[in-house]
């Protein structure tokens, strides 16, 4: 059955959603346009996963990415297809990118946040989806996209961000999924 929304093919250009500050689609644009400077609001998505003890799964992302590669962020990120339900777009790139499928994972919110990237000079302007889950399968990252993963709890996240780069949207969406993430952690100390 193909898909209700238009995929791009092999070599098409990758368009994202635009929205209104109310999370309404006002329209397409070509992925690295919509980063641009001064940016351009679009829809994304963030997913936190945690492990049976708690703990956070990280991503370190991988060095070839045109976007922020190299630094640590959420479990996985992205955008969904125009027309593309976030949920299904969350899930569909964890198995992308992880090459697991997600565990209970359930919507925490949404978070609008401008965030311009000094490293590579675009600009992260996102009506974020937020999604948190469990991950209890062996990870299969896929090397294009993920350079490195870890599990982390509070204090060993705390160590990290104090020592390595993280991405320029990571505090601001873990902490708008911080109460979801309590939920699903149980007595972890998020």
């Amino acid at each position: 059955m193909p898909a209700p929304f238009p995929l791009p093919s092999p070599g098409e250009p990758v368009l994202l959603e635009l929205v209104d500050e109310a999370g309404i689609t006002t329209g397409t644009a070509e992925k690295l346009s919509a980063h641009r400077a001064p940016g351009r609001l679009h829809r994304a998505f963030s997913v936190f996963l945690l492990d049976d003890d708690g703990r956070m799964l990280l991503q370190r992302r991988a060095a070839g990415k045109y976007h922020s590669p190299g630094v640590w962020s959420n479990s996985c990120c992205g955008h969904p297809y125009p027309g593309e339900p976030p949920f299904a777009a969350a899930a569909r790139r964890v198995g992308e990118e992880l090459g697991v499928g997600p565990d209970l994972m359930r919507a925490a919110g949404t978070v609008r946040y401008h965030h311009p990237d000094p490293a590579s000079g675009l600009v992260e302007r996102e009506y974020n989806h937020l999604f948190v889950g469990r991950v209890s399968e062996d990870l299969r990252p896929d090397p294009a996209e993920v350079g490195e993963v870890r599990f982390a709890g509070p204090a060993e996240l705390a160590a990290l961000r104090d020592s390595y780069p993280f991405s320029v949207w990571f505090g601001t969406v873990l902490d708008a999924a911080r109460p979801a993430i309590r939920l699903i952690a149980g007595d972890a100390g998020w």
